[in-house]
């Protein structure tokens, strides 16, 4: 009896090097221009090759300009040259572009799953943090470094020592107006941000099942805030559905053939984890975050919470220093909280599905007075999709920017940001210190609940909304 973990991960081992570690077959390679064209030089410089061009592939995604109108020009002082270096790179090595101005261009982990890069049952790394948002499609995949990067690129392998596994099971039905981001902050906020630190996480039960591909990407995408090595869920008929005539996906026979073997990728009944979590979707609720952590969430409806409540995963200075920092007090109400911004964009939340969501809402409203609201689609067939849609002009008449395909400011590496001190409500991942700006306060929550704040101009629950 096996999980579906440990068939992957059988099915790939190259060798035993003893000690926990084993050397793994890698199948995809994906970069992107902060890291990827770094670790493409390096390898020319040793005077190594990349072993297999057609299984890696590169994006523009991290530093780029995602204002109308961009070109290589960035707002970061030095984004051009981690654009020009990534593209002279990778053409050099021969690998597959998504290069500014390609239909195919977005952030790496929207692009993969919408192309059919990532497949069931494959491995697949990439120097950035989220890539464990991929296995939401049944692939063990994982984020590595640059110098990792380097080895797999010119091995095909990677000297991996082999995590824990752990078995996350939700149980029911999410409520209307839950999302897949609100039960992942329930998980943080019950579990901790340490909670899953050396596992693989095993997301599972009918909750998960009733998801799409876009809400398990989410769930998949924030196991890195809850320190795990990676998540997986396991294939089904919504996969396969999902990623049947992708430009990347197997066609033909070879679908059949790949649909047969990718319908054993679960964890068999008796297989063993080293932890299990068991929950009930019905108490989940829409959550915001109230500090600096992103286990430092609550239901939108509950105050900012005492210190006892949240002692198992916090000492008492960082408690203090998350209420300081966001300028927040125990026993108070968030909801109502004015907001100088609102943020929809990020791997985690910017596919198609969270724009439909949002913009149901933003549709016949405006973004109130005062309040910068930005929508930056996840990649440019995302945008090009919701134009056809007419979200764009949603989005427009509402009062947002409407953006090209991009990072932008889950984190100001591209070099924009949110003023000083300025109170956020964001649909990223990450909430710590100065993550959108200098000091900026950071709240993280659904798409649904970014644009219902910014329509009140202040932080508010989506389900007093109506549609």
């Amino acid at each position: 009896m096996r999980t579906i973990f440990e068939k992957i991960w059988a099915e790939h081992q190259v060798a035993d090097l003893g000690g926990g570690t084993e050397l793994l077959l890698v199948d995809r390679v994906l970069l992107h221009e902060r890291t990827g064209g770094v670790a493409l030089e390096s390898l020319a410089a040793a005077g190594r090759k990349v072993m297999a061009p057609g299984q890696v592939f590169a994006t523009m995604d991290h530093v780029v300009d995602t204002l109308p109108g961009r070109g290589d020009r960035t707002i970061m002082p030095t984004g051009t040259a981690f654009i020009t270096a990534t593209r002279a790179a990778a053409r050099a090595a021969g690998i597959t572009l998504f290069d500014l101005g390609d239909p195919r261009q977005g952030i790496v982990h929207v692009i993969s799953p919408e192309q059919g890069i990532v497949l069931p049952g494959l491995t697949l790394v990439c120097p950035d943090s989220h890539t464990c948002s991929q296995g939401a499609l049944g692939a063990l995949a994982w984020g590595i470094g640059s110098t990792e990067a380097e080895h797999a690129l010119a091995t095909g392998t990677l000297r991996v020592r082999r995590p824990r596994t752990m078995r996350v099971t939700v149980n029911g039905r999410l409520a209307q107006g839950v999302t897949s981001k609100d039960l992942a902050l329930h998980i943080l906020a019950r579990h901790g941000a340490g909670g899953a630190r050396g596992h693989v996480v095993e997301y599972a039960g009918e909750a998960v099942r009733a998801l799409s591909v876009e809400g398990r990407l989410t769930l998949c995408n924030l196991a890195t805030e809850f320190a795990a090595f990676t998540a997986i869920i396991a294939p089904d008929d919504v996969v396969f559905d999902y990623l049947q005539g992708r430009p990347y996906a197997p066609k033909g026979a070879r679908w059949d053939q790949a649909v047969a073997a990718w319908r054993q990728m679960y964890s068999d009944d008796g297989a063993v984890f080293d932890r299990t979590i068991t929950l009930d979707a019905g108490a989940v609720a829409p959550m915001i975050t109230w500090g600096n952590s992103p286990q430092h969430a609550v239901p939108l409806d509950q105050p900012v919470p005492a210190f006892q409540d949240v002692a198992d995963h916090n000492t008492r200075e960082a408690y203090d220093r998350a209420l300081s920092y966001m300028a927040v007090t125990p026993g108070a109400p968030l909801v109502g909280l004015p907001i100088d911004a609102a943020f929809i964009g990020s791997c985690t939340n910017s596919r198609l599905e969270d724009l439909r969501r949002a913009a149901a809402l933003l549709r016949g409203r405006k973004v109130a007075a005062g309040v910068r609201a930005i929508c930056v689609p996840g990649s440019s067939r995302v945008k090009a999709e919701a134009e056809a849609e007419g979200l764009d002009r949603v989005f427009l008449d509402a009062g947002f920017e409407w953006r090209e395909a991009g990072c932008s400011m889950c984190f100001f590496a591209g070099g924009e940001s949110f003023g000083h001190r300025q109170r956020v409500v964001t649909s990223t991942n990450r909430n710590f210190e100065s993550r959108q700006g200098p000091e900026t306060r950071s709240h993280l929550a659904s798409p649904e609940t970014v644009a219902a704040s910014a329509v009140a101009g202040r932080l508010a629950d989506p389900r007093l909304l109506e549609v």
